[in-house]
């Protein structure tokens, strides 16, 4: 397994299912948009919940950043349908059932088979400008993500 993504390095690209099987692929969005790689354990789970609900109410202010936000998580593509419409999501959730993607990027937790609480903000050039590694059971902060886009030229 690799060792967790620094600020600086090529984003390994991928290509992941979303949670209606659309394949999306990061190295698309190169020249177009910053993307905010939002990995989280376990659709489902209270924290996880808030995290996503609270991305899904400031899509707007992403948006007016020139970002895209993607949730990453193991769980399946039928998974995350179900969370996404009972929550009533907007943003886009990525299925890495294979751990292909957390593996690539140093996040994953082998001892329960899951990623890592993370996120991951990728240039528009496809470089890793922004690293948070957080503790399984912390919330990230949207404020501190959306500051840290401003900051992305």
């Amino acid at each position: 397994m690799a060792s967790e993504i620094k600020v600086g390095e090529k984003a390994p690209d991928f290509t992941l299912e979303d949670q209606d099987k659309n394949p999306v692929t990061l190295s698309s969005f190169r020249g177009k948009k910053n993307v905010v790689l939002a990995f989280y354990p376990l659709d489902w789970s209270p924290i996880c919940t808030n995290e996503n609900t609270c991305f899904s109410n400031d899509l707007p202010r992403f948006d007016d950043s020139n970002a895209v936000v993607f949730g990453i998580s193991t769980d399946s593509t039928f998974c995350h349908k179900a969370w996404k419409e009972a929550l009533k999501l907007k943003q886009t959730l990525l299925s890495d059932i294979k751990r292909t993607v957390c593996k690539a990027y140093g996040l994953y937790i082998e001892e329960a088979n899951i990623n890592k609480r993370a996120t991951v903000i990728v240039d528009r050039e496809g470089i890793v400008r922004y690293v948070k590694v957080q503790e399984i059971l912390t919330a990230r902060d949207d404020q501190e993500i959306l500051a840290a886009l401003k900051k992305i030229a």
